[in-house]
């Protein structure tokens, strides 16, 4: 999966003349269309099967409320000009929606009837009204509005790898939202798919959101939830997916967020058998440290704050996903590992780097990672 080609790099680095040539074949260059079309148009347009992927923002947690849709519709009123939307060209009239999802939303659901506008402030009159509510004069003066697309029609790349990233590049720099994606949103939309769904899925289980303090989905509201920014903004499954990244650390490149990237594409070629065994390797792993460390889960012993550390979380999991063959001994050994463990946090040399205060560089991760596997290679031979 990891495998690249090799390919000879010039160490004098390029030359003028095959810059001049780069930037003449297009490489690394985005074509793109743009429209604008009336707000009834695009409205139907959606209903069309196939003609826009909805999925991201169906499947992402939502970041606006009534009151923000209403006064979308509002700035329609006022005629106060509106970001355009980004699409990509998936396939002839099919498409991806890369920057707009929430604006999508608005003026769908306001169409559809299931806006009940809100918290308006220039035209308050109209509060409490749907679409088909409002006065034909003013459906009229809205219906005149439109609204402007952007599409990415191809990247002018051969390597389908680059290629998403390129994609990704744009997502990240024309992004105009109301409010900003974070990084794993931003997967999340470009890179949907199996493992993905994996994400949330595992996101979701039991201990480990008790762990970050997020409330089970079916004992908490939805405003409790959107209160949690871990959850809010997709960090943990974000978090998931360091775990499964971070067993791969032969392949680190670049910056933690750009091998989390690196392995969002790569596990778009992952089937429903390499899915299946990481779920099963998740849920061991996590079930294993929940039986040694009980109220102490992804907690360092003797920290400042007692809170769940990122840092400890990475070298909890890695290490101990690496000895799932060893687990009854590990339990059997409780009480070792917990003082091996304490003994790990309370030394000054090491204790900082599992709060968070060490650096996410490959060799502070490996570092990490490779004090505690240590630490539990000691106890299992013991």
């Amino acid at each position: 999966m990891w495998k690249e080609k090799a390919t000879e790099k010039n160490k004098k680095g390029p030359s003028k003349t095959n810059i001049v040539a780069k930037y003449h074949s297009r490489e690394k260059r985005i074509m793109t269309e743009i429209n604008r079309e009336k707000l009834p148009s695009f409205a139907e347009a959606l209903k069309k099967p196939g003609y826009m992927n909805l999925q991201p923002f169906y499947q992402r947690r939502s970041r606006w409320d009534k009151q923000k849709q209403s006064r979308l519709i509002e700035s329609f009123i006022v005629n106060i000009p509106i970001p355009p939307i980004i699409l990509y060209e998936q396939n002839y009239n099919s498409y991806e929606v890369i920057d707009g999802q929430q604006r999508i939303t608005a003026i769908r659901d306001f169409y559809e009837n299931k806006l009940k506008l809100t918290g308006l402030e220039f035209w308050s009159e109209l509060n409490g009204l749907t679409y088909e509510e409002l006065h034909e004069v003013i459906q009229a003066g809205i219906d005149r509005r439109s609204i402007s697309t952007i599409t990415i029609v191809t990247e002018s790349t051969a390597d389908p790898e680059e290629a998403m990233l390129l994609k990704q590049l744009a997502f990240e720099r024309i992004n105009t939202g109301g409010v900003d994606l974070s990084r794993q949103e931003a997967r999340h939309c470009l890179y949907h798919g199996k493992f993905d769904e994996l994400l949330l899925e595992l996101s979701r289980q039991p201990i480990f959101a008790e762990a970050w303090g997020i409330h089970p989905q079916n004992d908490s509201s939805d405003n409790e939830l959107a209160k949690n920014n871990l959850y809010k903004k997709m960090e943990d499954a974000e978090l998931v997916l360091r775990f499964f990244a971070l067993r791969n650390m032969e392949y680190f490149r670049g910056t933690i967020a750009n091998f989390l990237d690196l392995y969002m594409i790569k596990s778009m070629r992952f089937d429903d058998e390499d899915i299946e065994s990481l779920r099963e390797i998740f849920l061991e792993t996590i079930e294993l440290a929940s039986e040694l460390y009980e109220e102490n889960f992804f907690k360092p012993f003797d920290a400042k704050k007692p809170i769940s550390y990122k840092a400890y979380y990475d070298a909890i999991m890695v290490s101990f996903s690496r000895h799932l063959s060893k687990a009854e001994l590990l339990i059997l050994k409780k009480s070792q590992v917990i003082e091996e463990t304490k003994k790990l946090c309370q030394d000054p040399t090491y204790s900082r780097i599992f709060t968070g205060e060490g650096k996410n560089t490959k060799t502070d991760i490996q570092q990490r990672i490779g004090l505690f596997e240590k630490m539990l290679i000691k106890v299992i031979g013991d």
